[in-house]
């Protein structure tokens, strides 16, 4: 209770500084924008490139920034970044902001386990930790022993487990290490007895999946093929199915599927726990697959079960019978019954219904179908048996967002995780036998939730269509019209933006801060009709989704144009890109990260033909037509006043190539009309944010939340 109060005594302090040195910074800020409208950012010599496509004339002026190893491009680049620098380090609250960011991503990470008979396994990360550690509990009231480590691979914390598969009786593992943030995993196989790695080295598994033989002899896995053995670019696709016995060469590793396949496609693999039935889901894209399946005791060939048919498949396998999830005809999914000894379409038996709720994700545990659901962008966990018969609903503990449920089909063990904005991440174990809840694990915080609410919101975006927003901010907010408000989104690839605790965001908030988040077509939250909304040539939905929901948070009072910020990452890059170019009046600052940018040719570029299936390529006419249309690149007006931007990127990004950011800010910086400055931020060692170390990931929140402050005027 002292070391409490203590705490408690030290942060009222340095609040009272941090408010001191605010008002010391309002008129520090002040100057700092006279001086800072008179630096200039690093010249950048324009050399256009003149491209006709599908009798379109497109004039490229910075094309040359695509050579991210070019010497040219790198010396550019480091002048950049220094640019970004000086403006950045010199922002009074910079210091203040670090420190209280550093206190809180302290908070830690503890993710779902993966069981495996009386074994449990999963990553937390505490403290200062880089990155998370790989434990395992023998049995539920055991000590966690460590398994992994990966802080000491590296003394600055940039080399990561990307995967993780123990075998079934959990008695080896096999995992992917990659460096730098690039995801390119190789793999590696644990003994888990001896705590030593075999010989047994697989290289080019990026996303590997992996299927255990029974015995832990040996197992079916995916990779990439080796640069060289394909034309240029070529290894990023082609992810072909293998099977590795240990202690044999990897080089001579069969080729079980694949050959001839769609380049793009990406296989997943599983086996049934009695080792009989290998299944394949073939993914193309974010909304079809297929499922072919393997009898391996009578061999052969692999027997399609799903083949042709538009919508999104996957499932599991116990005794003969198949359990496939699936949106075919039902946009908001449901759940058949096949029998694997006569798998046509006509004999597929339905379970589970479609229903207004949002079937999301299902394991079958304890001889029950355990299924997650979503309902207006809430989770909710309800049990069935194996025919369908609801049994019960598992109390959640409150309004949130479940991630991963784990457990086996012969085990009474439930695993779920489970967060909220005011909840930190929780790992729940459910017995799914005497039906109590109890915590596996989680990460500890004091933080003071009771004096913040959030709210779900609908409103009308420009066709018409109404959206949902959370909207999270302290309690008893004053709709003055004046509130530093910061908006973010997704809008894509299925995915959902539901209830989620971050640290960045508690920071805003505690800060004086509102925080907004649409459930943007494109995403999840309403089945696959929602997504369709968003994708393709309706991807101009999202951006007025966004726009609209700006428009409405000043309409209803919480904020205006000069106090209102967005962010976004990836494909919510592009979002804001868009957003930042279709209405640069609409917002005084914009974050960028590691985004898409240039539609028209952001395919031809690293894994970038994988995103066909959501986008389209402008090697189709019209899809070019749409995406010419919105491309943010391609969009810039020279004399438009826009907003501060800050653009970030890695240099070792496999998912989106940093020429997306370094073309956009170079077009900003020759383009804007404003004295608001445009920012590079390139940082080395990193990539799309996976595998990211702690101390890299402080350094770039403090960035961007201290650029947040600055343009917004934070705190109030």
């Amino acid at each position: 209770m002292a070391k409490y109060k203590l705490t408690r005594v030290l942060y009222r302090v340095f609040v009272a500084v941090f408010v001191l040195f605010s008002i010391k910074a309002s008129a520090i800020r002040a100057e700092q924008s006279k001086e800072g409208s008179q630096v200039r950012p690093p010249e950048t010599k324009a050399s256009p490139a003149v491209d006709t496509v599908h009798g379109q004339v497109i004039v490229d002026p910075y094309r040359w920034l695509e050579q991210g190893e070019d010497p040219r491009v790198e010396q550019w680049t480091e002048q950049q970044n220094a640019y970004t620098r000086s403006w950045l380090d010199k922002i009074p609250e910079r210091e203040a902001i670090q420190k209280r960011l550093e206190e809180l991503m302290s908070i830690g990470y503890v993710g779902t386990p993966l069981v495996r008979k009386d074994r449990f396994f999963y990553r937390k990360r505490m403290g200062a930790e880089n990155q998370p550690k790989l434990y395992v509990r023998k049995g539920l009231k055991s000590a966690p022993q460590l398994v992994i480590d990966p802080n000491t691979w590296s003394q600055e914390g940039t080399k990561a487990i990307d995967w993780w598969i123990p075998s079934g009786d959990g008695k080896l593992l096999a995992y992917g290490v990659s460096e730098g943030g690039s995801e390119k995993s190789t793999l590696y196989i644990r003994d888990l007895s001896t705590g030593q790695d075999l010989p047994d080295v697989i290289p080019h598994t990026r996303y590997s999946d992996i299927a255990w033989l029974k015995d832990n002899s040996g197992f079916y896995y995916t990779r990439y093929p080796a640069p060289g053995t394909v034309p240029p670019g070529e290894e990023n696709y082609h992810q072909h199915v293998f099977f590795h016995r240990l202690g044999t060469s990897p080089e001579d590793d069969p080729l079980i599927f694949g050959e001839g396949r769609p380049k793009e496609e990406m296989p997943g693999i599983s086996l049934s726990p009695d080792g009989r039935y290998l299944l394949l889901s073939l993914w193309q894209g974010w909304s079809k697959s297929e499922i072919h399946f393997m009898d391996l005791e009578k061999g052969g060939e692999f027997i399609p079960v799903v083949k042709g048919m538009e919508g999104l498949f996957w499932g599991q396998v116990l005794d003969h019978t198949l359990y496939l999830f699936t949106n075919y005809n039902a946009p908001h999914y449901l759940l058949y019954a096949v029998d694997l000894k006569d798998p046509r379409p006509e004999n597929w038996r339905e379970i589970i219904p479609e229903s207004e709720a949002i079937l999301q994700n299902f394991d079958i545990v304890g001889n029950h179908l355990v299924v997650e659901t979503m309902e207006n962008a809430y989770s909710r966990i309800r049990i069935y048996t194996l025919e369908g018969k609801l049994i019960k609903e598992i109390k959640l503990p409150t309004m949130g967002t479940v991630y991963g449920i784990e457990g086996e089909w012969d085990s009474n063990d439930l695993f779920f995780g489970f967060q909220s904005f005011f909840l930190p991440i929780t790992v729940y174990h459910y017995d799914m036998q005497s039906g109590n809840l109890d915590v596996f694990d989680q990460v500890v915080t004091d933080l003071d939730f009771s004096k913040f609410e959030h709210k779900q919101v609908w409103y009308e975006s420009k066709d018409g269509t109404k959206i949902s927003m959370f909207v999270v901010h302290r309690k008893g907010l004053e709709l003055n019209g004046n509130n530093a408000t910061l908006l973010t989104g997704y809008g894509g690839f299925n995915s959902s933006e539901t209830p989620y605790f971050s640290e960045g965001v508690y920071f805003w908030l505690e800060s004086g801060g509102v925080c907004a988040i649409p459930n943007l077509r494109g995403g999840g939250e309403y089945g696959e009709e929602w997504h369709k909304a968003g994708m393709f040539e309706n991807k101009q939905n999202v951006f007025d989704d966004f726009i609209s929901a700006a428009e409405w948070l000043i309409d209803q009072g919480y904020t205006n144009p000069k106090r209102l910020g967005i962010a976004g990452g990836s494909n919510g890059g592009l979002l804001v890109g868009a957003a930042l170019t279709q209405r640069p009046d609409l917002f005084k600052v914009v974050v960028c990260r590691v985004p898409l940018l240039d539609m028209v040719r952001y395919h031809e570029f690293d894994i970038a033909r994988l995103w066909i299936p959501e986008y389209g390529s402008a090697e189709d006419p019209d899809q070019f037509k749409y995406l010419y249309a919105y491309s943010p690149y391609h969009h810039v007006r020279k004399g438009t006043e826009y907003p501060a931007v800050l653009l970030t990127a890695g240099t070792s990004d496999s998912r989106v190539n940093p020429l997306h950011a370094k073309k956009m800010a170079a077009l900003l910086q020759s383009s804007t009309a404003s004295d608001s400055p445009v920012l590079l931020r390139v940082e080395t060692k990193a990539g799309h944010g996976v595998g990211k170390p702690l101390s890299k990931r402080l350094e770039e929140q403090a960035d961007v939340y201290s650029f947040l402050f600055w343009h917004l005027g934070m705190p109030d």
